[in-house]
């Protein structure tokens, strides 16, 4: 049977799970959630994922939020950034609260769909669509779900070939010549295949809600997709399917990721092509004078956004929103995030800056063979008042 386009639009809500405390990004996550911590600039982490569901004509997002949520909850707004503020088009933000039973935190991703169950019935979708606001990329989720339906799958999980000597560390998919998932591992030790699943799911409604239901009017131990109910539904003969990715995709949930992921952001070559106007990247900006840029600064090979003001040297960086780097010092292949004040003389290398941190005269930010890693409004040495 053909359906518009239209129509599967509107029959699909998007659930982002974006309650994670981030932890292997130490600092960084310490006041903030993991999809609210700042990107290539002027974006928030969770902006992808948001603006992959408004480009693939997703009217309707929750996001399920957990750890820190202000800055995130203000961030998101009412969604009118990515056009989520319409008449038929919102989004609902969706924090654990105590129910009768006296259950109140999300203990895994599938227990944090069966605790929104209420708002779910109330969009009454025909597809769920479970996303991750953590992940740097650019998808069409219309596409997957038009193999989704094409496969009569009740689940289909999007994949992306990993090399196959990091497949351990991922949950991978063992497929048919059909593509049809026969096998689940989570993190083998000796893998079949290199078939990683990116975390993205799209459930037949009417049959994940049952599971969940069933699961927890028994022993509730459906707590996670890829732990509990990835399995659950191929040992029931479930039409089980794999969607193949090719695209750029990056989980940011370490330093290291997130400086790598920084560092391919930058430049006019960069595979998410950033600059590509029918698929773009919408986000909650803050209104900030143009920067500016002094005669002794040198610039190459950056971004610098909108606030900044530059009397030193900078490159191979990203300098974000308001961030000011005072005469006498050098910023290369680093990260300073949204308000942070770099003093004079001052050499950062290697580093990831936090929000509104402040770096004093003469401090050397740099260690070989590791990213440094400033705070959240962190101080370091003594600034001085003068440029």
């Amino acid at each position: 049977m053909d359906v518009h386009p239209l129509y599967m639009r509107t029959e699909m809500l998007a659930m982002i799970l974006a309650g994670g405390q981030g932890t292997r990004l130490g600092k960084l996550t310490k006041s903030i959630a993991k999809p609210a911590v700042p990107f290539g600039g002027r974006y928030r982490i969770i902006d992808f994922t948001l603006s992959n569901c408004i480009n693939s004509g997703i009217k309707n997002v929750g996001v399920v939020t957990q750890y820190q949520p202000l800055a995130l909850n203000n961030h998101i707004g009412n969604g009118s950034s990515w056009g989520l503020d319409g008449i038929d088009s919102g989004v609902t933000i969706l924090q654990p609260y105590s129910s009768s039973d006296g259950e109140k935190w999300f203990e895994g991703t599938a227990h944090a769909i069966y605790q929104n169950i209420a708002y779910i019935d109330q969009m009454d979708p025909q597809y769920v669509l479970v996303l991750s606001g953590d992940h740097i990329y650019k998808m069409n989720y219309e596409e997957m779900l038009e193999e989704h339906i094409a496969n009569n799958a009740s689940l289909t999980v999007a994949v992306i070939e990993v090399p196959l000597k990091d497949a351990s560390r991922f949950g991978i998919m063992n497929t048919d010549e059909n593509d049809r998932i026969t096998e689940f591992d989570e993190k083998p030790a000796e893998p079949k295949s290199n078939l990683a699943s990116m975390g993205i799911y799209i459930f037949n409604w009417g049959r994940l809600r049952n599971v969940l239901l069933n699961s927890y009017s028994k022993d509730g131990q459906m707590l996670d997709f890829g732990k509990h109910v990835i399995p659950n539904y191929l040992e029931a003969g479930e039409n089980v399917y794999a969607y193949h990715f090719d695209g750029y995709w990056k989980d940011v949930g370490t330093i290291d990721s997130l400086w790598e992921a920084s560092m391919e952001f930058i430049g006019l070559e960069n595979e998410l092509n950033i600059r590509d106007k029918s698929w773009r990247m919408f986000s909650k900006n803050t209104i900030s004078p143009p920067h500016f840029i002094t005669e002794t600064a040198s610039i190459s090979n950056s971004l610098i956004v909108d606030g900044c003001y530059v009397a030193g040297t900078v490159k191979d960086s990203i300098l974000s929103t308001d961030v000011q780097v005072k005469v006498g010092s050098r910023i290369e292949s680093s990260v300073i995030m949204p308000g942070a004040t770099i003093g004079k003389n001052v050499t950062i290398k290697n580093a990831i800056i936090g929000e509104e941190a402040i770096i004093g005269d003469n401090a050397v930010i740099y260690t070989e063979n590791e990213i440094e890693v400033i705070g959240y409004s962190e101080v370091i040495g003594v600034q001085s008042d003068e440029d």
